[in-house]
């Protein structure tokens, strides 16, 4: 469980105390933590993002968790979603959607169904006009559900910057990190990857990250790590889903490996800081 976050940042998550999680852990058995080896509670992240979305649709812990549950247990399967994009039926693709968020969390939605459709579509080759519907469906359900994502719950912030083309592929993936990011907590800001050494600066001034991760080619990503030195940026740079010939270190290919990472690079910055 790379992804397990500590108790009061779960508890943040949910919007509850971290005795009321606690509580929920020794009455349901859920959500269900595990221990490391200095005995604190680790919780997975999904997981808790799960029983949220839950709760709010059934305002009863005893209910959401038993939701939640089934949602957690659920398989994925994204061939309607393909079909829908193959006869660019707008509709189909709404209504594969929502069958799949009603059994099974919104993450896994997008990393085993939304994602894969696009990622079999362009490696067909299929790259005209199946891709473009696709990859702009996408874009606009990712902005809308990026929008219902609940405020920032934790002080960390992460920049990415961005050098994909606004419609394609890579586009549709920026878009999923960032809304993945919102939901486990973080403060996110996206931009082009083309901001002069100023206006990254006031980005920068604005943001303070914890983080910056570049989105694109290697030669995009070379040069958002020469502009982030220049201006003085104390944070890890990390480049996702960019050219492994570039000095970065990868983020990961897939949204929660992301959030992972940054869950455990955070909390090594953080015991270096109080050694």
């Amino acid at each position: 469980m790379a992804s397990g976050i500590r108790t009061n940042a779960a508890a943040e998550l949910l919007g509850v105390n971290p005795n009321t999680l606690r509580s929920w852990e020794r009455r349901f058995g859920f959500p269900e933590p595990r221990r490391t080896a200095g005995n604190h509670r680790q919780y997975e992240l999904v997981e808790l993002q799960t029983l949220r979305d839950a709760l709010a649709e059934t305002g009863n812990i005893s209910s959401a968790i038993e939701l939640a549950r089934q949602r957690q247990n659920a398989p994925a399967a994204g061939g309607t979603l393909r079909i829908a994009f193959d006869n660019f039926d707008e509709t189909a693709a709404d209504r594969a959607i929502e069958q799949s968020l009603a059994v099974r969390p919104l993450e896994r939605t997008v990393e085993e169904l939304l994602l894969p459709a696009l990622d079999e579509l362009a490696g067909e080759g299929r790259a005209g006009a199946e891709l473009e519907f696709a990859c702009r469906w996408a874009m606009g359900w990712l902005h809308g559900a990026r929008r219902l994502a609940s405020a920032a719950s934790r002080p960390a912030g992460v920049l990415l910057l961005d050098s994909s083309t606004g419609q394609d592929l890579e586009s549709v993936h920026v878009q999923a990190l960032d809304l993945s990011l919102r939901r486990a907590g973080f403060r996110v800001l996206t931009l082009s990857s083309g901001l002069g050494d100023e206006r990254l600066g006031r980005a920068m001034e604005a943001l303070e990250p914890s983080a910056i991760i570049a989105c694109g080619t290697g030669a995009a990503a070379a040069g958002i790590a020469a502009q982030a030195l220049q201006q003085g940026v104390d944070a890890p740079i990390f480049r996702y889903r960019g050219d492994e010939a570039d000095a970065l270190p990868s983020a990961g290919a897939r949204p929660s490996e992301v959030t992972a990472m940054l869950n455990a690079e955070l909390r090594r910055r953080a015991s270096q800081a109080f050694a």
